[in-house]
């Protein structure tokens, strides 16, 4: 199992373990999603910690070795690799993340499902899909403006800016700053904070506050995902990927 569940009190503390990245693969978010589903399911849950196990928090999808969205679907099928991904932002249980290192692509969906994230000046957060040829994924599109506003997820968004740990909680990313020491202790503190409140009260009021999410994610992933099987099938979209498996800027020419 590449996903750990162990319990502190009224705290699930999920943890991510796929080294040497923890790139996400159809299999890996399915177990998280059915993993969030277990826990988001016991009435004494009343919060979740979410972090991983390694230098990086999570890689984003394995493009160059198994891309879990580049299977065609029939028409009007969902991908089964984003309809697990709107089931994490389906959970009822208020989602604390802990962040090290990189969150890259589908990674920073994965930061984005939490309701906060605690993270180390290490951090990183980079949405990169303009520099693999592709359209953004994981409800990415929708969900990062509503985190940080609609400019700024523009330059993360156009420009696949890595944005670092301390200017990432300037733009309201990062919830609170802290060391690597410090990172998991926090992280923990504020889910138990959480779910030493009235849970009915938490409950409704997150209601409240994220509306739909799964809705809005399912919506916006079928949007996504249509627009990603047309880059995919560009010149632009191999050289990117040829580029990161290089480790060299990518050279688009448009088609």
């Amino acid at each position: 199992m590449t996903i750990e569940i162990r319990h502190d009190g009224p705290v699930a503390i999920l943890t991510l373990r796929n080294p040497p990245n923890n790139h996400l693969g159809l299999g890996t978010i399915s177990q998280l999603a059915d993993a969030f589903d277990d826990v988001d399911s016991d009435p004494a849950i009343r919060a979740i910690l979410l972090r991983s196990e390694g230098r990086v928090f999570c890689a984003g999808a394995d493009l160059v070795h198994a891309n879990p969205v580049a299977e065609p679907l029939p028409p009007g099928k969902r991908s089964p690799f984003y309809m697990a991904a709107a089931r994490l932002f389906g959970v009822a249980t208020p989602v604390v993340a802990a962040v090290q290192g990189a969150a890259v692509g589908a990674g920073l969906g994965l930061a984005l499902v939490a309701d906060f994230r605690i993270a180390t000046p290490e951090a990183r957060f980079v949405a990169n899909f303009v520099q693999l040829g592709l359209h953004p994924g994981f409800g990415i599109s929708a969900v990062l403006e509503r985190v940080i506003g609609r400019q700024r997820a523009a330059m993360m968004l156009l420009t696949g800016r890595r944005i670092r740990g301390e200017e990432a909680e300037r733009w309201g990313l990062v919830d609170q700053l802290v060391s690597a020491e410090a990172l998991q202790a926090t992280a923990l503190a504020l889910a138990q904070e959480i779910a030493a409140a009235a849970p009915l009260a938490v409950a409704s009021t997150r209601r409240t506050l994220r509306g739909d999410l799964r809705a809005l994610v399912e919506a916006t992933t079928d949007h996504e995902l249509a627009e990603q099987a047309k880059l995919m099938r560009t010149e632009d979209f191999t050289e990117g990927v040829r580029a990161v498996t290089e480790r060299r800027p990518g050279r688009f020419v448009g088609r």
